[in-house]
């Protein structure tokens, strides 16, 4: 191992795992503050674990930056050992930055709250991780035509994963308005795609442009999930309380919305021809003031009430575009809740859902 491969691997142990200590500090904090709005409404205490997650990755890196030098130690680097080690740590890595995903609002909506779809990635995870173990005892460190056949497979599963944690950042923060981060977060994932590089092409074998980009990349996207962090404390903060919302629904299409924190109060708004958006949000309704505890919540998937997470998205969008809010909007996770399994449903308290008699009669003769 060169001075350069040595400096690198110890400057990326040590960050990692400063950058890891940090999140596990943050997310504690948060989940302790917190811990109401998280497991509200939620019978198995299931909170928002991204961001454990995402520190459960980095800690991934410090063990292989120990691995690394562990086999510059002990001078088995060329070795299909060492190989192996490397994938199966990525391979875990990998594995820890899609359930991280799972939680992410703004992630790709195949995969945010989608467990049945998160199952389907994490089992192809498995395979190409079982592939490269294999391609590693037939090819070892060897190079074809140009190309690390072994380390092949994981390094085009790192390439997926890096473009949906780049969708998933971008759309985070520039809904947050943090359109530098959002372009920061961008480069950072694009810089690690380009680390990878090194790993199965034989043409990129320059090793200070390497480590230096690695340690950017790396640098940059500890940087991007502390932000991340930031934002999502600034999220919960502004999350309305469950006893201060009230909703009424005068007539069909016509509803009367109460959300002090928000700046909304007795605001009419009227869902016009989006009568689909209307009739799912009296729907939550309607479960959550009549029905039994376990029976409030609404099952959202392919099979299910609601046949897509979009449905439900739209139902704030239409409020929002109706409101015509510009500072304050409402997310989605302001009046619905997750509660596990595709199951959605409503914050707002029984005793504070008002439903006109007569629209309260139509609805129940089309159930």
């Amino acid at each position: 191992m060169t001075g350069v491969t040595q400096f690198h691997n110890l400057l990326h142990t040590c960050i990692s795992f400063i950058g890891a200590v940090l999140l596990l500090a943050i997310y504690y904090n948060i989940t302790k503050r917190f811990k109401e709005v998280l497991e509200e409404g939620n019978s198995i205490k299931r909170v928002d674990k991204g961001l454990l997650y995402f520190s459960f990755g980095m800690l991934v890196w410090v063990v292989s930056g120990i691995w690394a030098l562990s086999a510059s130690y002990f001078t088995f680097e060329k070795t299909t050992i060492h190989q192996i080690g490397i994938n199966i740590l990525s391979t875990v890595n990998n594995l820890f930055w899609l359930m991280a995903l799972y939680y992410v609002y703004d992630a790709p909506k195949f995969i945010y709250r989608n467990e049945k779809n998160v199952k389907v990635i994490a089992i192809i995870i498995v395979i190409v991780a079982s592939i490269t173990l294999s391609f590693s005892f037939l090819y070892g460190n060897d190079f074809y035509y140009g190309i690390k056949i072994a380390a092949l497979p994981d390094v085009l599963l790192t390439t997926f994963l890096c473009f949906l944690m780049g969708v998933s950042f971008y759309r985070t923060f520039m809904y947050r308005d943090l359109k530098l981060v959002a372009f920061i977060s961008v480069i950072a994932i694009v810089l690690l795609f380009v680390s990878q590089l090194s790993d199965v092409l034989i043409g990129f074998d320059n090793e200070f442009t390497n480590q230096l980009i690695r340690v950017i990349a790396k640098t940059s996207l500890i940087s991007v999930f502390l932000v991340l962090a930031t934002s999502w404390v600034i999220q919960l903060a502004h999350t309305p309380k469950p006893n201060e919302m009230k909703i009424q629904f005068l007539d069909w299409s016509l509803i009367k919305l109460t959300i002090p924190s928000k700046g909304i109060v007795n605001a009419k708004i009227d869902f016009g021809s989006k009568t689909t958006q209307y009739k799912n949000l009296l729907t939550f309704a309607y479960r959550r003031k009549f029905l039994e505890a376990e029976k409030q919540s609404i099952i959202v998937n392919s099979g299910g009430d609601i046949k897509s997470q979009t449905y439900v998205t739209r139902i704030i969008d239409n409020i929002n575009s109706i409101l015509n809010t510009e500072e304050e909007k409402l997310e989605r996770k302001d009046l619905i809740t997750f509660i596990g399994e595709s199951k959605y449903r409503l914050r707002i308290l029984p005793e504070h859902i008002i439903i006109d008699e007569a629209l309260l009669e139509e609805y129940k003769q089309q159930l």
